[in-house]
């Protein structure tokens, strides 16, 4: 059994861990306050995109671009979208995961990673990571996500790669975040969403096709990417908020287990000097 020392000793630094876990609660909460209206107040205009980007185009028929069709490339561009900090429970290693443990092979992956914990894990794991925008995510802009946006279109419409995916977490509520793993090109037109007269009836555009998807295109994985990162900050507040309030409830579990063992190592203590006293006193009779 610990003596009494050796317990308190241990109380003492889970007591202060606490404070820590208690201030880094508190701090994510309010942080979680901001990001969470920031990603609420986007939502609409970013699922209304994808919405019209996939009306346009299942009304435009067969179209010859090179946005709508694979590359000759085997290469695949994964934009990586974690945080640049720990201790926010499993945000990180989920999305990891979404690469790691998906039908995405291995070695036919180029990594854009937004996020320190997410490129060194995928480092780790021997995937190639072609850039590093970690900087990027601890505060996110549309600059950030048109210049991300422009680098994968440029490998794209040169061959490099042939398909790009987004990994990210969804921002749902307070408390849930979900992994996701989009494919942004070659766009694909998801039909059961689509009404029959939406796809029956012609899209006519006023400029060439080709000239119009130039500029719709690049702005709506402009726009996707630009979501998923103001999507991703809100879910990382919330992850370590419920984390640290996790381990706040935690250590005052083992505080508590703590004081019953010191009490009960104390009171055994006290009984046996009051054993050896008695015991003492009677040899002396």
């Amino acid at each position: 059994m610990a003596s009494m020392r050796d317990i308190k000793r241990r109380k003492s630094s889970i007591s202060s861990t606490q404070q820590i876990t208690k201030a880094m609660k508190l701090v994510s909460t309010v942080k979680l306050q901001k990001t969470k209206t920031r990603a609420e107040n986007a939502k609409p205009y970013f699922d209304e995109m994808y919405a019209v980007i996939t009306s346009v185009l299942a009304k435009s028929g067969n179209i010859d671009h090179p946005y709508l069709k694979s590359g000759s490339s085997e290469k695949k561009a994964v934009i990586v979208v974690t945080s640049n900090r720990g201790l926010a429970g499993g945000y990180n290693s989920n999305v990891v995961k979404l690469i790691t443990a998906g039908e995405l092979e291995k070695n036919k992956l180029e990594i854009y990673a937004i996020g320190k914990k997410g490129r060194e894990a995928l480092e780790k794991k021997g995937y190639e990571i072609k850039e590093d925008y970690s900087s990027v995510i601890n505060s996110p802009l549309y600059q950030d996500a048109k210049e991300i946006s422009a680098k994968v279109l440029e490998e794209f419409t040169d061959g490099k790669i042939g398909e790009i995916y987004l990994a990210y977490t969804s921002f749902k509520n307070t408390v849930v975040h979900i992994p996701k793993l989009l494919k942004l090109l070659p766009v694909e037109i998801d039909l059961s969403k689509v009404s029959r007269e939406e796809a029956l009836t012609p899209m006519n555009y006023e400029m060439e096709e080709e000239e119009a998807l130039e500029i719709i295109i690049p702005k709506y994985v402009t726009s996707i990417i630009y979501g998923a990162l103001i999507e991703a900050v809100a879910s990382e507040n919330g992850a370590r908020m419920q984390a640290m309030d996790s381990a706040t409830s935690n250590a005052e579990e083992m505080i508590d287990k703590l004081s019953l063992q010191y009490n009960r190592a104390r009171q055994g203590s006290i009984t046996q000097e009051l054993t050896e006293i008695i015991a003492g006193a009677q040899a002396v009779d």
